[in-house]
């Protein structure tokens, strides 16, 4: 399954891109599941279509969903949410209080990523259209599985080693110390969540199936927040194959007003093709009325796409690569706006972290590079070099 994920700073016209994106395929005989993922759901605005948590057909060959989150910790978390209820509860927490402690930061986001896979197992689509909540929530919710890896190793081991041998005897000891043994269907729930999560970091970081598209208007504060968008997707491993530039106001029109905007947006748009080079940039002008139902989303993707297949890849470079030249080897990604004195690099075991900002990157290292430590590293054509030298003469220097 194709896999298309659509993002950029909120207010840019990130739904009106996807939902046209995904009646396009439709047309083109792909059977199309166009799903958001925003807390502030408008996809149903966008086909004046009520929409729910479960597939709803728009018209032949395309679905569409808007994940409620509720739903899905019901279906997913209960028998966990139940668990730690109980316990709280025994420590005197109410019961709403109680509830509502059992909901960890960024389930609701987990919870959606997990419809992902399951669509994908499923075999019901060819393309799957992911209409996201603005950059920032959207890389906090791309980056989930590489940001709980290692907790979810280590509370996997914890249930495999400790917790399921020691149960049975424990809460035969005590009634009050089986109030605390979490029950089986439990322990099951947080397995199979943390399996599928692990998956699903597979799943949209295969640069052959799946990749980012991100929308942006010409404007400086938009500008700046997809340059930021693109550094962080690329150190995440994830695979950006075009940019959208939407609401050019039309040069050839009166625009009244808004004549200087005119002006603002050419510039900005130079600077955007420039800067975002060699990755394609589509221009998408501003419309003389909302952009609602299937006729005026089918009209948007004309423009949009031409006779382009949508589902084509449309760029097609790995944002990370390993490379081998003589005896130095080089882990390479490409970070085309980072400021090389925000970047910090290191090794442990057979672990390269990079650190940019708030954002980091864990990269697990091939056998050959184990217990070597990088050499400095640096910039060249938007890509960061980081080198290690297989005879080990790299140092610590790196960052």
């Amino acid at each position: 399954m194709r896999i298309l994920t659509f993002t950029g700073k909120g207010g840019v016209g990130k739904t009106s891109v996807s939902a046209a994106t995904a009646v396009r395929l439709s047309e083109l005989g792909y059977r199309t599941l166009v799903l958001s993922t925003d807390p502030a759901h408008s996809l149903s605005d966008s086909f004046n279509i009520p929409l729910g948590s479960d597939p709803t057909k728009i018209k032949e060959n395309l679905d569409a969903i808007e994940v409620n989150p509720y739903v899905d910790l019901k279906e997913n978390w209960q028998s966990v949410q139940k668990y730690y209820t109980r316990v709280f509860m025994a420590q005197g927490v109410s019961g709403v209080m109680a509830d509502e402690m059992t909901i960890l930061p960024g389930m609701e986001e987990l919870f959606s990523l997990l419809r992902i896979k399951r669509y994908k197992s499923s075999g019901l689509y060819d393309v799957m259209v992911l209409d996201t909540a603005p950059t920032g929530e959207t890389l906090r919710l791309l980056s989930l599985p590489e940001t709980l890896s290692w907790g979810m190793k280590a509370v996997k081991n914890v249930n495999k080693y400790i917790v399921r041998p020691l149960s049975k005897p424990l809460s035969k000891m005590s009634d009050r110390i089986a109030h605390y043994i979490p029950p089986e269907e439990a322990i099951a729930s947080v397995d199979q969540v943390f399996d599928e999560l692990e998956d699903i970091r597979e799943i949209l970081t295969d640069n052959e199936k799946s990749t980012v598209r991100l929308v942006m208007n010409a404007e400086k504060m938009s500008i700046k927040e997809t340059m930021r968008a693109l550094t962080y997707l690329n150190l995440y491993g994830f695979k950006v194959d075009m940019v959208l530039v939407n609401r050019l106001l039309d040069m050839n029109e009166d625009s009244g007003y808004l004549e200087k905007w005119k002006t603002i947006q050419q510039k900005y748009l130079g600077e955007i093709e420039e800067g975002f080079a060699p990755l394609p940039v589509n221009k998408l002008r501003m419309y003389e009325q909302e952009i609602v139902g299937l006729p005026a989303l089918e009209a948007f993707a004309r423009d949009m796409y031409g006779e382009t297949d949508p589902s084509d890849m449309m760029y097609d470079e790995p944002p990370i690569k390993f490379v081998r030249n003589g005896d130095v080897y080089e882990v390479q990604l490409k970070l085309m706006f980072a400021n090389p004195s925000d970047i910090d690099v290191w090794v442990t075991g057979d672990e390269l972290y990079l650190q940019i900002g708030s954002q980091r990157k864990v990269i697990t290292l091939p056998i050959s590079l184990t217990g070597l430590e990088p050499g400095d590293a640096f910039f060249r054509d938007k890509w960061l070099h980081i080198p290690f030298d297989l005879n080990g003469q790299g140092d610590r220097k790196a960052g």
